[in-house]
């Protein structure tokens, strides 16, 4: 991909070689790689923003029933990533080394490790997807809806570990063209089956699960064979090249991948009990903060997507033994993510009611919905920061103290402030709750980043 003059497989190059970067293409590089990872987050939220568009045409019901579980399939999609990344920021290392055949190794060991997690999540999710929603607080009228879309969401875990493992992998080689395409034909393919089972078959929310499964299965498959088959760098297609097991790539992924791991339980589980904090609510207010959510995150995407780029930079950088541009990659990547959320930010204060609008025809979630996205608007630039902040740590293997300041922000910030200030605001108080959290979250996170301890954390071997 050319921006700017050199592509970025020229300027990746550059740094695995130890040739000198000027801060034009430090900052070409970062532009390069975020843009289509941008894409990609964007797209894949688009697909969420799909079902809960369709399905809240359905009623208030059928929001509130995808809204009450939403939480809790995040969750399940945190552990896939956190397993993924502690493989691939691995790859990233080797791969700055140059040493292609320890980086192949290191993604036959994930395929295996995270086949074996994917499957043992699905099996959790089938016996916990009939009582899900009674424990989250859910009632009678929407339990049953609730628990069919968890359960066959929860199916298509295995391709979701494949997408995100095979995606993961080609990021941290430096090829985010390919995984931003799999991202929008997932999301052309969920509003092609949301659109067939939920109206032509007439399955409601059921049919938004069915849709969005198949399209994961598809890409998943996919992403999958051109990670494994058609990558210049990671291709296991190997003459001569056998696999052996080598303990420390599984200690490695473990030290890297578990603080992300008991973050995404712990956060989630924050999220769950803030869904909890909500339910009593009312279904008006579950189905406003569960559409305020998924339109929010259209505009934090953007920075998962700098973060993205950040991972990889930095994990080639410190692979390539380059500490000299780590450092320039980390800050210019910081102030780039909060520069685009800032954007992305004001956009969503001004169309905040037009956002709530495509996604629902009820004109009180529409209103409560849009009061919570303004609130939310002036929380983003330092939300950036957090999420770039830990992409760069995460890129050093220093995945620990994020993961403590995260969690420590969320449970003892955002949960004591939402329970309090939901008694006499409702929802819009557990949405101020979040901004003041997401504030504090940031400042900290972007704190550890300019100390630098983080790059004294590189994981190889």
């Amino acid at each position: 991909m050319r921006i700017f003059g050199k592509n970025s497989d020229q300027l990746l190059g550059f740094i695995r070689d130890g040739k000198p970067l000027t801060n034009g293409d430090k900052l070409n590089l970062i532009v390069q790689l975020s843009i289509p990872s941008i894409l990609a987050q964007i797209t894949s939220v688009v697909m969420f923003f799909i079902d809960q568009a369709m399905v809240g045409h359905l009623g208030a019901n059928a929001s509130a029933a995808c809204g009450l579980v939403e939480t809790t399939t995040w969750l399940f999609g945190s552990l896939t990533g956190a397993a993924s990344m502690g493989f691939s920021v691995q790859v990233a290392h080797f791969i700055g080394a140059k040493d292609f055949e320890k980086a192949r190794q290191v993604f036959r060991h994930a395929l295996i490790v995270t086949s074996l997690l994917s499957i043992t999540m699905t099996l959790m999710a089938v016996a916990i997807a009939k009582p899900l929603p009674f424990w989250l607080g859910g009632n009678a009228d929407i339990a049953h809806d609730a628990s069919m879309y968890f359960l066959i969401f929860s199916l298509s875990a295995p391709f979701f570990q494949l997408n995100s493992l095979a995606g993961a992998m080609l990021k941290c080689s430096g090829n985010m063209r390919i995984p931003s395409m799999v991202s929008v034909a997932m999301c052309v393919l969920d509003v092609v089956f949301n659109y067939f089972f939920i109206y032509i078959c007439g399955l409601g929310v059921m049919g938004a699960a069915i849709g969005t499964s198949l399209s994961i299965f598809i890409c998943g498959l996919v992403m999958a064979y051109i990670a494994i088959f058609r990558n210049q760098m990671l291709s296991l297609r190997r003459v001569g090249e056998k696999f052996y097991w080598v303990g420390d790539y599984l200690r490695n992924a473990l030290k890297i991948g578990l603080p992300m791991a008991a973050q995404s339980v712990l956060m989630s589980g924050a999220q769950i009990v803030s869904t909890m904090i909500v339910a009593p609510l009312g279904t008006i207010a579950i189905a406003a903060n569960t559409l305020g959510i998924t339109a929010e995150s259209l505009c934090y995407m953007p920075g998962h997507g700098v973060g993205e780029a950040a991972t990889t930079l930095i994990g080639q950088s410190l692979g390539a033994g380059r500490k000299d541009i780590c450092r320039n990659f980390a800050r210019m990547s910081l102030y780039s993510g909060m520069v685009v959320m800032a954007v992305m930010g004001a956009i969503m204060f001004v169309l905040a009611y037009d956002m709530m609008g495509v996604m629902t025809p009820v004109e009180e979630i529409r209103v409560l919905g849009a009061r919570c996205l303004r609130i939310e608007a002036f929380a983003e630039p330092m939300f950036a920061a957090s999420i770039v902040a830990v992409s760069v740590c995460v890129g050093a293997g220093d995945t620990l103290k994020p993961a403590v300041i995260s969690l420590c922000s969320m449970w003892f910030v955002r949960l004591s402030l939402a329970y309090a200030l939901s008694v006499n605001y409702g929802l819009v108080g557990v949405w101020i709750a979040m901004a003041i959290e997401l504030t504090i979250r940031g400042l900290l996170l972007s704190a550890r980043l300019f100390r630098g301890k983080w790059m004294k954390e590189m994981v190889t071997d």
